[in-house]
């Protein structure tokens, strides 16, 4: 029961009615968060060799097109990841994961290595087209990890938050392009 509570009180945001659409993928403009409105900063498509794999998009309290200051800071902020391809599924998704977190870390893992091996040991369910992940950090609370509306686990630790939105805002993202769509407020 207390689960379900904070799930309840952590996962659910408030949607507005204005929506931007990505590849077919309605994203909100601003998200409700606890007391905390989040507006949309931006959004994109990563690919892999041609393919569309997932729509992205950044939620900030503001606005920002600083990538240092939003991977450092300690504050209300979300990324949601749609899926749109068939093709990803939980093995690659954990691949594409750690590989990520080596480029945000520049191969320093062991820190948070725990902290990784728990996120990816969230992807070990099937990941199928029009799946909808939720990473929600809050200061104090840590990183909540949300499949189609379902809280999955809470990861604390800023160093984690910095080296997760690393993967997409770093000096060295996953996909540049992406990077750009994010940051464009």
């Amino acid at each position: 029961m207390k689960k379900l509570l904070t799930l309840f009180a952590i996962t659910f945001f408030s949607v507005a009615a204005q929506a931007k659409d990505i590849a077919g993928v309605e994203l909100p403009d601003q998200l409700t968060h606890q007391q905390s409105t989040l507006v949309l900063n931006g959004a994109g498509i990563r690919k892999k060799l041609f393919i569309d794999i997932y729509a992205a998009a950044l939620y900030l309290p503001a606005p920002s097109s600083n990538n240092h200051m939003i991977i450092q800071k300690d504050g209300v902020m979300a990324l949601k990841l749609h899926i749109i391809s068939g093709l990803l599924n939980s093995d690659k998704m954990k691949k594409a994961t750690r590989e990520g977190f080596e480029k945000s870390t520049k191969g320093n893992t062991a820190p948070i290595q725990n902290t990784i091996d728990a996120l990816i040991d969230t992807f070990k369910e099937d990941i199928k087209k029009n799946d909808v992940f939720d990473f929600i950090y809050e200061p104090g609370a840590g990183m909540h990890v949300v499949k189609n509306g379902a809280l999955k686990t809470t990861l604390k630790g800023l160093a984690f938050k910095q080296a997760f939105f690393g993967i997409w805002l770093s000096d060295q993202p996953i996909q540049k392009s992406l990077k750009k769509g994010l940051l464009n407020p």
